[in-house]
């Protein structure tokens, strides 16, 4: 006989492994961004696998700049999405698809100029400590 439950993570093994501050899932849960699937007796919070996809799909917007109320909204659609899509659904990912191209775009190039600036700077320096 096997068991159903879903094996759990307390908040520190998650912290770990997705690389997130305890202190950001904490907010991401006063928020309204995840919840933990579970708690303990003693009050502990304990995450799901699928609490942790979650987690990590956040972790993911985060660098393109969405908001809290975007990342609700973007994350609203996902589970909308894996109960089955209909043609609004896939009209949404479709505006979200492209809206996320376009942020890692214009992400993209703040790291090319973030990358000819380090190369003034590594010029700079080899000129002042070549003479």
């Amino acid at each position: 006989m096997t068991d159903a439950t879903p094996t759990t993570h307390h908040i520190g093994a998650v912290a770990e492994r997705t690389g997130l501050s305890l202190r950001s899932l904490r907010h991401w849960e006063e928020v309204g961004l995840i919840t933990p699937s579970a708690r303990t007796e003693g009050g502990f919070r304990l995450y799901t696998e699928d609490d942790i996809d979650r987690i990590l799909l956040v972790r993911r917007m985060k660098p393109l700049g969405y908001t809290l109320e975007e990342m609700g909204d973007l994350l609203t659609l996902s589970e909308t999405m894996a109960d089955g899509a209909d043609a609004a659904a896939i009209g949404q990912l479709e505006s979200l698809l492209e809206d996320a191209e376009a942020r890692r775009e214009k992400l993209s190039e703040r790291l090319a100029m973030a990358d000819e600036f380090i190369s003034i700077l590594q010029r700079r320096r080899r000129d002042v400590t070549a003479r």
